[in-house]
């Protein structure tokens, strides 16, 4: 529309009313590419702060990890996107050179190349206008006819110097490979927490989502960097102040397992939003993080386990209970008790810090002196609440008309003194005419034992 920078504010509203004109916020911009450095984190440790406008990725040792320098490309241009940014990527072997491909305008020439001569002959077709030390003697650079970097390159060394100085030899030297290049990798901070001022009022829980993807990159980059994995954090909604001030809304986050991937605890996000009846519009938004651990190491298996991993398991307790709710996604955990109808709790999935199995496994590799007795005995998976009484003919046991074989027993159970339920039973494994098992009991504290069904086998 002919607008073009250094107009005046006049002459640009005269030529288009319609652009809106915006103050520009160079603290807000400082703190934007801050965040977006934590965000990048996770493709590279070592990141730098190069410009006011830019971030320079040594990249070299993640080609292989990420799948290629395509693949690499397009994972970061997503990460950008989803941070609801406008970047302009460049790939080169110097990071100069990349940065010279980034800022190129043209269209035909690619912004992606791993090759010292080939980005000499892509850098040699840019204008050297794009270098900020060469600004100076623009006028004098096309009077003589140089435009391109290349004709600035076939220029006497001496003179050019003489009339440019050294600073713009040197970032040509750095951009073609031809010169070292030095750069202070940013550290992450020990501590992570980050505020993001919403551009307007936000009255539903399901729009907070877009904005809290700024918070959740920044994040991962930093759990990455630092070689920790979140299992507790806390995104709190931030409302009106003043005469109609509200107290933050609080949505605490927990997980199964600990967690670092940026998918993994966007989903995660979106189902808690999802639920979140929102009282008041949000105005800002923060994230806490509240506890870390190390990351868990990969798994070494040739094959992997059939069924998928434990952090496959741990992402669909925690996608579970997150649109379920975590009192309604529960887990089996057994509790040191000889009683069948008390050895079991059921708490919820996520705050389960042994599973069945691995209790299971830690007892194997114990002195078997030291198990209880029930270790050695099998048990019917089905247990029937309450256990059904059972007919005696002949002193027999005898279920569905069937009298029942007694093929192994019995176990004997005197347990529950301490409180109400005392249980004072002989435990058998029965069998009927159909080679169907069973698990029953009698009584030892009556004067008349009588005979129940507690269990069934597969």
């Amino acid at each position: 529309m002919g607008i073009h920078t250094g107009m005046r504010r006049a002459g640009a509203a005269a030529i288009a009313p319609d652009v809106p004109l915006l103050t520009r916020d160079p603290l807000a911009e400082q703190h934007l590419l801050h965040e977006t450095a934590l965000a990048l984190l996770q493709y590279t440790p070592d990141l730098a702060i190069a410009a006011p406008d830019t971030l320079l990725l040594q990249v070299s040792a993640s080609l292989m990890y990420f799948g290629g320098p395509r693949r690499l490309h397009q994972r970061i241009a997503t990460t950008l996107q989803g941070m609801s940014l406008h970047t302009s990527l460049g790939m080169a072997p110097t990071a100069q050179g990349a940065w010279l491909l980034a800022h190129q305008s043209s269209i035909r020439t690619p912004r992606r190349t791993l090759q010292i001569h080939t980005l000499a002959r892509r850098l040699d077709t840019l204008s050297h206008t794009l270098l900020s030390s060469a600004e100076p003697r623009r006028e004098w650079l096309h009077s003589i006819g140089c435009r391109t970097l290349g004709d600035l390159r076939r220029l006497p060394r001496a003179g050019l110097q003489r009339r440019c100085g050294t600073e713009l030899l040197h970032t040509l030297d750095a951009a073609y490979g031809d010169a070292p290049e030095c750069h202070v990798w940013i550290q992450p901070p020990a501590r992570f927490f980050q505020r993001l001022e919403l551009p307007d009022y936000v009255e539903h829980a399901e729009a907070v989502l877009s904005w809290a993807q700024r918070l959740i990159e920044p994040l991962c980059g930093w759990l990455v960097a630092r070689r920790r994995a979140v299992q507790h954090l806390t995104l709190a909604l931030e409302h009106e102040r003043g005469r109609h001030a509200r107290p933050p809304t609080t949505l605490p986050i927990s997980l199964a397992q600990p967690a670092w991937q940026a998918s993994h605890l966007r989903n995660l996000l979106r189902e808690k939003l999802g639920r979140l009846p929102l009282e008041a519009p949000a105005i800002a938004l923060s994230l806490r993080v509240d506890d870390t651990v190390e990351q868990p190491a990969a798994s070494t298996c040739l094959f992997p386990e059939p069924g998928g991993s434990p952090a496959e398991h741990a992402r669909l307790l925690d996608l579970l209970s997150a649109r379920l709710g975590r009192e309604r996604v529960l887990q089996a955990q057994p509790v040191a008790d000889h009683r069948p109808e008390t050895a079991n709790r059921w708490c919820a999935a996520q705050d389960a810090k042994k599973s069945p199995d691995s209790v299971q496994h830690a007892s194997s590799h114990t002195d078997p002196l030291s198990r209880p007795p029930f270790a050695f005995m099998d048990r019917p998976f089905w247990l029937l609440d309450p256990p059904i009484p059972l007919q005696v003919q002949q002193h027999r046991p005898v279920y569905s008309g069937q009298p029942l074989r007694l093929v192994r027993g019995p176990e004997r159970i005197e347990s529950g003194w301490w409180d109400a339920a005392l249980t004072v039973r002989d435990y058998f494994v029965a069998e009927d005419a159909a080679s169907a098992r069973y698990w029953i009991y009698r009584e030892r504290d009556t004067e008349h034992a009588r005979w129940f069904l507690h269990g069934r086998y597969a």
